[in-house]
């Protein structure tokens, strides 16, 4: 089967945020998003000093979609007003739907803060439908036992499955919008299809390394958009990559955002700082701060 063509490739801006080194492929001025896929941030990789100060992300609100984070190293301490805790370590994943609002932090645990490591985490946004921006807030958080690291049929990869299906496999995560999400590990050598069904829209970026689709070449810190021309992507490696590859159905409605805010119309945004401002995403608890 023949791969889908690209239509266009995007480098990742560099976007530092305090010292955290940032690079972001998705917003850009050539490309508001990839529908439903609104941000995304490549944090790292870098490594932290003993005695730092950690991630700077504390307590913020959400409303409207889902925020999907990927620590590829280091741990992430997630806590939120929905009554979520958790310690992510290095391969796991969370995937928070913001719905109709919380407030949340994701910041370093003690032990990070103190003994400093590698730190590298990706954080992707997916928008929700207007049919869905108002649902209870949910959060999964997944160790990296938990999620499938599912064999290429060549053997020369790996497909770490966190949402969808893959070789008769399924993630732990079940989508609301049935998204297919996972990172693509290959090896010098490799050649993968991976699924990507006419009419849905799909993520690639590359992280790390090089590969080439479809005779072009893709380097790391890059993002790929595709032709609607067929059900696969080929990817072919020549040396180790790490891929962020998911796909979707396009939502097609507008967007409205304002800050960490997503919705269709301008009113539902003050309508969401408002409720923020009276207090309204305060869920079922306090905030603990559980990276103190």
């Amino acid at each position: 089967m023949t791969s889908r063509t690209i239509a266009a490739v995007h480098a990742a801006i560099r976007d530092d945020i305090a010292d955290l080194v940032t690079r972001r492929p998705v917003p850009a001025a050539d490309l508001p998003q990839v529908d439903p896929f609104l941000f995304l941030n490549h944090h790292g990789p870098q490594v932290y000093a003993a005695n730092n100060n950690g991630l700077p992300f504390g307590p913020h609100p959400h409303r409207g979609f889902e925020t999907v984070t990927f620590i590829l190293s280091g741990t992430l301490a997630h806590h939120d007003t929905g009554g979520h805790q958790s310690v992510i370590a290095a391969g796991g994943v969370q995937w928070m739907t913001a719905g109709s609002g919380l407030i949340h932090a994701e910041v370093s645990p003690p032990d990070f803060k103190q003994t400093g490591g590698p730190l590298e985490i990706l954080q992707l946004w997916v928008n929700l439908p207007s049919r869905l921006k108002m649902t209870p807030p949910r959060y999964t958080g997944v160790q990296a036992d938990g999620i499938p690291a599912l064999s290429t049929p060549d053997g020369a990869g790996t497909v770490n499955l966190v949402s969808g299906s893959f070789v008769g496999q399924k993630g732990p995560i079940r989508s609301l919008t049935d998204v297919f999400m996972a990172t693509v590990q290959l090896y010098p050598g490799a050649r993968v299809e991976l699924p990507a069904p006419c009419g849905r829209a799909v993520l690639f970026y590359v992280v790390s390394g090089r590969v080439a689709v479809a005779g072009r070449e893709v380097d790391q810190w890059h993002l790929a958009t595709f032709n609607d021309d067929s059900d696969t992507v080929m990817v072919e490696a020549s040396e180790d990559a790490v891929l962020l590859f998911g796909h979707a159905d396009p939502i097609n409605e507008p967007v409205v955002a304002h800050g960490p805010f997503v919705m269709n119309t301008r009113e539902e945004i003050g309508e969401a700082i408002r409720d923020y401002q009276a207090g309204r995403f305060n869920g079922t608890g306090p905030l603990l701060d559980v990276g103190a």
